[in-house]
């Protein structure tokens, strides 16, 4: 039958503690968007059964709409509300409820206030999503709800009045936002590694005040979640409780959503503050909800690595036994199923010129990088501190493309691959407006410090002290490859990361590996059942080599974003495969082959934004890999832009005018134009035991 599920047009279809720690944490949503906790589901219907065939995990109604070749389904994982502290301090008073009903189509206002306290900027997407995750920072949860809420036992205190900005802010080098922010919290110890409760507020370690409050806010977010999951038949939309794990060591980010199956979840978060190792979170969540008994499952998911200095992939606890290494390994590979590739931050896909990894310059790399070529390199095991302050190094390991192959790298060491990734794109908003990544109407993601366009292109505004507005973007978006719209399908998705991530458009694509697919599969009406029955899709691993097989077969079929009637999506320009692989010296290889399409003399024209040159509506080919070394692992995933269009900064230079124009619309360093772009899942290939090149033979991983 037709590939009728591959569609991209659907009609739902920190800064401080007391030594500037930049975090970003937890305010609290408008009393009369507060509920009683969620109803926990612990004995769902057996008659109803989920995709896979299985029970599903919670009391629903089957999709009406299922295709079981599975459908793209449009989602965020990772946006903030006013429950979040550097939300609420911006001026975003719109909480889970209202964040909920923009994702479904609604409108939603946005900072600034007025007098009375309303927001005044009018927000509506344009295409609705299918799913999302409200991520909330988890840390200090409850301190922001006792400090913005009037009557709370804690909200005429001194912190909390510093807090809300009534009282004078002392001048301070960390600026009035990041005295505020401090006021919550006190520092642990000079390097700014790690934080603890603010005494004053919380009280001392047995006061359970803030903790409380914590668990109670939990609850109000996953009561907000049930209300607004579409369990009839109609699937229309689909809620996923979650929380950010931000932990920001030394103003790295190190940070982890973490996304539940569905209600049955842990009491309360497992935040940053009070388990400052991320190895700590892992095993909580192993103890509180995959071995608790209530029918929990989770993920996490690492974001912006681009700014980790190293921190997010590295690698801690050398010194420990060999099988506990190994068992730490497996833990982080179980519950650590995706990345995040991109985001309002910048990407983390890949970066030009760092040592140890070996193949031809990626002209694609450069894509939305908010630090620049001249940052040092950490070396291939360093690590450094401050990439929020734009400071400290950049290292291969804050690139989704190295971890991959660090992956390989720690396999070769311990026996166990922690870094087996899948892909997915993300906004980071806290502007409470979940997959609003459209160029053309983009408002900015940090509530009223970024409101207007002459704030949006001043590049000293600087509202967290960290990098200007100027070089954010809207963000990205996530795809996964789901039976229906459910909980349980698109949790499965996830956790067999047949996902893909685009920096806003929707475009899609199929990624399949095999070993004997036909050249002629692309004009093949039958080539998603075929992809599926004769190999993996994007996430998998390949099946062990069979006999008479040279190489692997890569399926690769990808569709334009046909956009909206007045904003059409833009054309394709190429399909690439990005292959990788560790020598027998450690260094990293990194080939791309332009599989589709190719170069061409697209353009955009610089006073109208219009688009000028040929492109493509889809791209296909079938491509068995000629350099495959059966001895050697690999991982391939696929890259398909689109032709050149103007960035929301070129555009929104258009709209002021010339007279009215920042200077940064004439400055040449500021990009006017973008390559929107998709990422698949990767797809792994290991040697099987016979195929294993003997021990120094020198072929590599």
């Amino acid at each position: 039958m037709a590939d009728r599920s591959h569609s991209s047009e659907r009609p739902r279809s920190f800064i401080a503690t007391g030594v500037i720690l930049l975090l970003a944490l937890v305010a609290c949503q408008p009393s009369s968007e507060n509920g009683g906790a969620a109803t926990r589901t612990t004995d769902p219907d057996p008659l109803a059964l989920a995709p896979s065939g299985q029970p599903y995990s919670e009391d629903r109604t089957p999709c009406a709409d299922r295709a079981p070749e599975r459908q793209a389904l449009w989602g965020e994982l990772h946006v903030h509300s006013s429950l979040s502290m550097d939300a609420w301090l911006w001026d975003v008073r719109n909480g889970p409820d209202a964040t909920y009903r923009f994702a479904k189509g609604e409108k939603a206002l946005l900072p600034p206030l007025d007098e009375a306290g309303v927001p005044t900027r009018a927000a509506q997407l344009e295409r609705p999503i299918d799913f999302a995750a409200l991520t909330d920072h988890a840390s200090f949860q409850g301190e922001v709800a006792l400090c913005s809420r009037p009557g709370s036992s804690r909200y005429t205190s001194q912190a909390c009045r510093l807090f809300r900005g009534e009282t004078e802010i002392p001048a301070s080098p960390l600026g009035d936002f990041g005295v505020r922010m401090s006021a919550l919290s006190d520092a642990l110890d000079a390097a700014a590694t790690s934080i603890r409760r603010n005494a004053a507020l919380c009280g001392d370690p047995s006061d359970e005040t803030c903790r409380s409050s914590m668990k109670t806010v939990w609850e109000e977010q996953q009561a907000a979640a049930e209300r607004h999951y579409d369990r009839s038949e109609g699937c229309r939309f689909t809620t996923l409780h979650a929380y950010e794990y931000t932990a920001t060591p030394g103003l790295a980010k190190v940070h982890h959503n973490v996304i539940f199956r569905n209600a049955n979840v842990p009491a309360s978060p497992i935040a940053w503050i009070d388990e400052p190792d991320v190895y700590g979170l892992w095993d909580e969540l192993r103890k509180q909800c995959l071995e608790a008994g209530i029918g929990c499952d989770v993920i996490t998911l690492p974001h912006n690595s681009n700014l980790s200095n190293g921190n997010m992939f590295a690698i801690t606890g050398t010194d420990l036994p060999l099988e506990q290494q190994r068992a730490r390994a497996v833990l982080r590979g179980d519950i650590e199923r995706l990345v995040e590739i991109t985001q309002i931050k910048g990407d983390s896909e890949c970066r030009n010129g760092f040592a140890g990894v070996i193949g031809a310059t990626d002209e694609f790399c450069g894509y939305e990088e908010w630090r620049g070529p001249e940052v040092e390199d950490c070396g291939a095991d360093g690590k450094g501190y401050g990439a929020l302050m734009d400071k400290g190094c950049v290292s291969r390991k804050d690139y989704v493309r190295y971890a991959l192959l660090e992956g390989f790298r720690e396999q070769r060491r311990i026996g166990v691959n922690p870094f087996k990734l899948g892909i997915i794109a993300a906004t980071d908003t806290h502007n409470a407006n979940p997959g609003d990544v459209e160029e053309y109407s983009y408002q900015g993601w940090q509530g009223s410090p970024d409101a207007t366009p002459q704030q949006r292109l001043d590049p000293g505004n600087s509202p967290i002290n960290a990098k200007n507005s100027l070089a954010s973007n809207p963000g990205g978006i996530a795809g996964v490859w789901a039976e229906e719209n459910s909980r349980d399908a698109i949790f499965d998705a996830m956790k067999r990361k047949e996902t893909f991530g685009t920096s806003g458009p929707r475009i899609t694509a199929r990624f399949f590996a095999g070993w004997d697919y036909p050249e002629a599969l692309c004009g093949d009406p039958e080539l998603v059942a075929k992809g599926y029955s004769g190999g993996v899709p994007m996430g998998g691993d390949l099946p062990p080599r069979p006999d008479g097989a040279r190489a692997p077969t890569f399926v690769l079929s990808a569709m334009r974003d046909l956009g909206t009637p007045d904003h059409p999506g833009g054309l394709l320009q190429r399909a690439q495969i990005v292959k990788g692989w560790v020598d027998a010296e450690g260094d990293f290889h990194q080939e791309i082959i332009d599989v589709a399409g190719g170069a061409n003399e697209a353009s955009v024209d610089g006073e109208t934004c219009q688009p000028r040159g040929v492109g493509h509506n889809s791209l296909c080919r079938v491509w068995t890999d000629p350099d495959f070394d059966a001895a050697r692992n690999a991982v391939y995933y696929a890259r398909v832009l689109e032709n050149p269009s103007c960035r929301w900064s070129a555009i929104q230079c258009l709209e002021e005018g010339e007279t009215e124009r920042n200077a940064s619309c004439a400055d040449p360093s500021v990009p006017k134009t973008i390559q929107e772009r998709l990422w698949t899942s990767p797809i792994w290939y290991e040697p099987g035991p016979s195929e294993r090149a003997p021990s120094g033979a020198g072929r590599g991983l």
